[in-house]
């Protein structure tokens, strides 16, 4: 489904190909990174709510892990079926469809009548993110010259975590306006309708700049717009290529390849091509590790060590903050050493702060939302969560999605991006609604079971993922 220039490589990542334009590169990229913003933003903002909407709609622990992870059943089955549509009828397009999806979901979110109504909202809404999620990484891929592309693929988690942090101020300006209460009446309508309302500010964004920027080289390639394609190439690899044998390039590679379906992953030993696995392996355990079990609960999770509820969502700010501090350094670093080092120091990390936190929860009193920890704990907890933030930012969070932007071969990668992206979607709804669960039977347990799947990745990173640093689109396979 991507393509890139295949001479603008080096063992370094270097390029013989600058853009005279960069900056125009970036703001295309950074562009087509708006559906990660509204990931992070929709993936935190019912963080601010999880109190009000049990109240309102009177439901359990389980039934509200449910529709928290509602847009998530919507994300795999958006990103299953983003690459065939992207295909069809472009990226851009699909971009807007998303954008739309996004803005129903908001206003529909906002004004709910019933716990299953928020819930199919939050289903629809789930749905654009899966596509933003693929399509996304798949664009930017596209259009960025090789020796630029890792810094610029990472802009996708960059826009999540900063759309989790925007999320979480919005949240806190919104619950002061309510005097702290997340029902408190703003303008006739609750508080945390507003939390979940404001988004459509950053989905109608969103649909507006997918009409400034360009279409894909490569689809435009692929549906006899040759002229279109070579005015894009211009503006993204410089003035100094040869457009000839660029659209030659791109022309060759498209005639070696057929449009991939879920058919042509298959005739491994174990059902999908060994790649296919390792891009799945990739998805599950960047979310098995438990990284959005800080974000979709972490005020509750801050009041458990003690945090009286409004501080609570400044701690989880300050949380976001870390992240996006990692995700800078991943950015730094990724096109530098490589993506394999930067995973294998992030897991390496991880385990270690998720084993902290494992054991100063071990300490804790009381049950469900009442618990506490000793002082000593409670600061060991929050110092781990904080590393583990970091750790997971500035590899997994990154690493992940420039790999799956790059590994596949071109005649498998629509579907192959597809079906890895529906199984991070499918595992992030696994930790979702499997924590509240895991938190009432034992706290510290739940804790131990991630600290064991970032200790997993490790081998799985040094005997299966490919180091892609460097290699134009075209080697891939």
């Amino acid at each position: 489904m991507t393509s890139s220039t295949s001479r603008a490589s080096a063992p370094g990542g270097g390029s013989s190909s600058h853009p005279e334009h960069l900056g125009h590169v970036i703001f295309i990229a950074a562009a087509a990174a708006m559906g990660g913003f509204l990931f992070g933003y929709d993936s935190s903002v019912i963080n601010g709510a999880v109190v009000a909407i049990r109240e309102r709609f009177d439901v359990g622990s389980a039934a509200l892990a449910q529709v928290i992870a509602a847009a998530l059943i919507g994300c795999a089955f958006g990103a299953a079926t983003a690459g065939r549509i992207a295909d069809r009828i472009g990226r851009i397009r699909c971009m807007q469809i998303a954008a739309l999806l996004f803005t129903a979901s908001a206003l529909g979110s906002a004004l709910p009548f019933a716990l299953w109504d928020l819930a199919m909202w939050r289903v629809i809404g789930g749905i654009g993110i899966g596509m933003a999620s693929v399509i996304g990484p798949a664009y930017i891929a596209e259009v960025s010259p090789a020796a630029y592309r890792g810094r610029l693929a990472s802009f996708q988690q960059a826009a999540i975590v900063i759309g989790i942090a925007v999320s979480q101020l919005v949240n806190w300006a919104i619950l002061n306006l309510a005097d702290g209460d997340q029902r408190g009446n703003i303008a006739g309508l609750e508080a945390w309708q507003w939390m979940l309302g404001v988004m459509v500010v950053p989905a109608a964004l969103y649909g507006l700049m997918s009409f400034v920027i360009p279409e894909s080289p490569r689809f435009l390639i692929s549906v006899g717009r040759n002229d279109e394609a070579r005015k894009v190439l211009t503006e993204v690899e410089g003035s100094k290529i040869d457009l000839d044998e660029r659209v030659a390039e791109i022309e060759h590679a498209m005639r070696s390849e057929h449009k991939s379906t879920f058919k042509d992953l298959l005739g491994g030993r174990f059902g999908f091509l060994p790649i296919v696995w390792v891009g799945i392996g990739l998805s599950l355990f960047q979310q098995l590790v438990g990284i959005n079990v800080i974000f979709y609960y972490s005020s509750s999770l801050w009041q458990s060590v003690g945090i009286d509820p409004s501080a609570s969502f400044l701690y989880s700010f300050e949380t976001s903050v870390v992240n996006i501090i990692g995700t800078v350094i991943a950015m730094i670093f990724v096109d530098r050493i490589g993506r394999k080092p930067l995973a294998l120091i992030g897991s390496v990390g991880m385990s270690i702060s998720l084993g902290l936190a494992a054991w100063a929860f071990s300490y804790k009193s009381g049950v469900g939302d009442d618990i506490s920890l000793p002082h000593a704990q409670g600061i060991v907890a929050l110092i781990a969560a904080n590393c583990f933030v970091l750790f997971f930012a500035l590899s997994w969070g990154v690493v992940v999605w420039v790999l799956l932007g790059e590994m596949f071969p071109g005649r498998i990668r629509a579907a192959a991006l597809g079906v890895a992206a529906a199984a991070q979607w499918i595992a992030n709804w696994v930790i979702t609604v499997s924590f509240p669960t895991l938190s009432d039977w034992n706290l510290s347990g739940a804790y131990m079971i991630y600290t064991g799947f970032a200790l997993l990745s490790i081998p799985f990173i040094l005997k299966w993922v490919p180091e892609t640093k460097g290699k134009a689109l075209e080697e891939m396979g």
